[in-house]
């Protein structure tokens, strides 16, 4: 019985399976996108998110865990300075599986294995900002028009009032903009 066995073989022994799934997630890294079988992209996608935490942790420890995984350094400084950081605001996910259909020579189910592109990760992190934005632009422009009433009505200090009315509402805009998100809340 195969209990608490994880993991598929493939059928290749450990040294060999341990060297594919090393050339698998290098590639990924170095491409952004490979084709492989389902079961291979299944296997690799988790070793290849370790690899992208550790680059996001960035320190010495964990370039040496990579090294010692990748087997190439030229990939792990790809990791290190490229990818990690395009996925710094990303609490995980950083791969995705898109099956292909079968491969024609012999029926094997064939996948694409990519990194989830930066637009994607851009589209959220907008969608965030602008749930959390409508409500303090909305009342910044509420002041601002009556700060702009009141300079109208003290026409005598022109200049001066339209200074001051400025002011505030630079303020204001600037406590909207500084309003950090809540790194521990995910959506």
């Amino acid at each position: 019985m195969r209990h608490q066995r994880a993991g598929k073989k493939l059928g290749r022994d450990a040294a060999h399976r341990k060297a594919l799934y090393s050339n698998l997630a290098g590639a990924l890294i170095e491409h952004g996108r490979i084709k492989t079988t389902v079961t291979k992209a299944k296997a690799v996608k988790p070793l290849a998110e370790q690899m992208i935490t550790l680059g996001r942790r960035g320190d010495l420890h964990a370039r040496r865990q990579a090294t010692a995984f990748l087997r190439s350094r030229d990939v792990v400084h790809r990791l290190f300075a490229d990818v990690a950081p395009r996925f710094k605001d990303r609490p995980g996910g950083y791969a995705r599986i898109i099956k292909l259909g079968p491969r024609p020579g012999d029926a094997a189910e064939m996948a694409y294995l990519e990194l989830v592109d930066d637009e994607y990760v851009a589209a959220q992190r907008e969608e965030r900002q602008q749930a959390q934005e409508p409500e303090p632009v909305a009342e910044a422009t509420e002041e601002a028009e009556e700060l702009d009433a009141g300079a109208d009505e003290g026409a005598d200090d022109g200049d001066d009032s339209a200074g001051d009315a400025d002011q505030p509402q630079a303020a204001d805009e600037a406590g909207v903009e500084e309003a950090p998100a809540d790194p521990g809340k995910t959506d």
